[in-house]
């Protein structure tokens, strides 16, 4: 048999190994980051990084005094966390786990939620009354709006146009305008509504009361005529929620029974109870797994999402809360 050319000489075993790492270095370097989950511990005044490939503490970060609220932001590669003692907004880069901003926010920053396309955080000022917004690239604020008594959890819609605050003392849910920098409308919930939780694939927003021990579900499908869309009895005193197995099972966190309601969001009816917690407040999901935020045992839960069977527990640093969207991974540069 002949050949139409000479077969190369097979490549030498070095050649080989370095071809090998050069293939595994292109591959590491294309692989999305690892998502971590960043706790704020309102005792200690620092933010635990728990790296969720592994469940383990990768660093703990100085914050400003008492830090509660928290959005990542993969978008900006930045993690933003409100601290209502300090009346701030702390600023952390992702990617070197180090504070780089401390912004002024009112007088008393406590809920916090960014826009889906990451380009603006809004802040609830609960002692100034106030919806706060500020571009995540300049750090400047881009608006203030008046709002109702202790204004608490935010939420941001998908197309960014409505931001949704909860107006704890007065019972109410304000839906702000973007635009205008107005109230565009504003619905009755239940008693002290404190987190908010937007679902996008359903158009619609929870809100946890705290008072009356349930959610509120708002049909925001008409910005100009939200309404009611039900409600659900859970725990004592309802902190945090948290959507998991693609938008199939709703986790809320319970404060005073520490307990965890897993609620069905397609027909609203409470379809589990999980108990040993320790004053569970925050919650997120992150791919097969729930991570629940305990205030008391000052550590985070995870559990799988499908059956919320606790797989192992984290410790964090004093008093962690995890109020908001603490999941999160710099998008590659």
């Amino acid at each position: 048999m002949s050949f139409p050319f000479r077969p190369a000489a097979p490549p030498a075993p070095r050649t080989i190994a370095l071809l090998v790492l050069l293939m595994l270095l292109l591959l590491a370097t294309a692989a999305p980051a690892a998502p971590y989950a960043y706790i704020t511990n309102q005792g200690d005044h620092s933010v635990s990084v728990i790296d969720l490939a592994t469940d383990r503490v990768k660093a703990t970060i100085p914050v400003a005094r008492s830090p509660a609220g928290v959005v990542a932001v993969g978008r900006v590669g930045k993690v933003f966390v409100t601290a209502p003692d300090s009346n701030a907004v702390s600023v952390i880069d992702m990617r070197t786990q180090r504070v780089i901003d401390t912004l002024p926010a009112g007088q008393g920053a406590v809920g916090i939620d960014a826009s889906a396309d990451g380009r603006r955080v809004y802040v609830a000022d609960w002692f100034g009354r106030h919806l706060l917004g500020f571009d995540t690239t300049t750090h400047q604020e881009t608006l203030r709006v008046p709002l109702g008594r202790a204004p608490a959890g935010v939420a941001v819609a998908a197309d960014g146009a409505t931001v949704y605050v909860a107006e704890r003392d007065d019972n109410l849910v304000a839906l702000v305008d973007v635009a205008s920098a107005t109230v565009r409308a504003r619905v009755p919930v239940g008693e002290h509504p404190f987190a908010l939780l937007f679902d996008a694939a359903r158009q619609r927003l929870y809100a946890l009361n705290v008072y009356s021990d349930d959610l509120t579900a708002i049909d925001v499908r008409d910005a100009a005529a939200p309404r009611v869309a039900g409600r659900v009895k859970v725990g004592k005193a309802p902190y945090g929620a948290a959507l998991a197995q693609g938008g199939r099972r709703l986790y809320v966190t319970n404060q005073r029974d520490d307990t965890v309601s897993v609620v069905d969001p397609d027909t609203l009816t409470l379809v589990q109870t999980l108990t040993g917690f320790g004053y569970p407040e925050g919650v997120a999901s992150s791919g097969d797994h729930v991570l629940v935020v305990n205030w008391m045992d000052e550590n985070v839960s995870v559990l799988d999402a499908a059956t919320g069977q606790l797989l192992r527990r984290v410790n964090t640093g004093s008093n962690p809360r995890g109020f908001g969207a603490f999941v999160g991974a710099p998008v590659a540069p």
